[in-house]
């Protein structure tokens, strides 16, 4: 591969696993560098105020499947395509009640236990908890 040069780099639009989705759903595409604050404040605002019923969330590891087309820097002609795969997550919030037998569902949990750890404090309260210190 060293004595090849990428000449182009094409991705791979995906479809949303999800079936049944209206036309106009709002799709929020996660980034390396999206801030939560950010998306969660546009996804609230889209449910809130306009009335939105789902949102989708979707998101992969530095882009989508790629294919990277490759030729020789020197040499006879020959084009080498590479082919990767990336690993995607889509997640869908909706208001509407979803079907439990759907591939991926997952339940939402009890208002008494949303928001509590092991412990049962509250998320509130929580700090990240600081490393030992290194002894040298």
């Amino acid at each position: 591969m060293e004595n090849f040069r990428k000449v182009r780099t094409s991705e791979q639009e995906m479809p949303l696993p999800f079936p049944d989705l209206p036309p106009d759903v709002v799709e929020m595409k996660v980034k390396e560098g999206s801030k939560i604050r950010n998306l969660m404040n546009f996804a609230m605002a889209q449910m809130e105020l306009k009335g939105r019923r789902q949102i989708v969330f979707s998101g992969c590891g530095r882009g989508s499947p790629q294919h990277h087309n490759q030729e020789p820097s020197d040499g006879p002609a020959q084009n080498l395509t590479v082919h990767k795969n990336v690993p995607s997550i889509c997640i869908l919030l909706s208001r509407d009640p979803l079907d439990p037998t759907q591939t991926g569902y997952q339940p939402p949990e009890p208002l008494d236990e949303a928001g509590e750890d092991a412990a049962g404090s509250s998320a509130k309260g929580l700090k990240r908890l600081l490393p030992p210190p290194c002894e040298e």
